[in-house]
């Protein structure tokens, strides 16, 4: 329990943050096992929308502070990699 004012507000602005935080990391997860299926299933076409979905919802969270760019980046590449190697 907060003790003051702030705290209180502190904390709730805590929770908020955290449950948006938590949606848009969910989000890039499920794209990145989306790809990962197309992979599989070696659907070049699937892959490519699921791996340019993911780089734009990836480039958001990292404007935004919830991933590192570098992070950002890092599975940008490896999954265009991927994509390309499909032929």
């Amino acid at each position: 329990m907060a003790n003051t004012r702030s705290a209180a507000k502190s904390a709730r602005q805590t929770v908020r943050r955290t449950l948006q935080n938590k949606r848009v990391l969910t989000g890039l997860k499920s794209h990145v096992k989306k790809a990962r299926a197309a992979f599989a299933a070696k659907d070049k076409a699937t892959a490519a929308a699921e791996v340019k979905t993911l780089a734009s919802m990836a480039d958001k969270a990292a404007k935004t502070g919830q991933i590192h760019k570098n992070k950002a980046n890092r599975q940008k590449s490896r999954l265009n990699k991927r994509v390309a190697a499909l032929g």
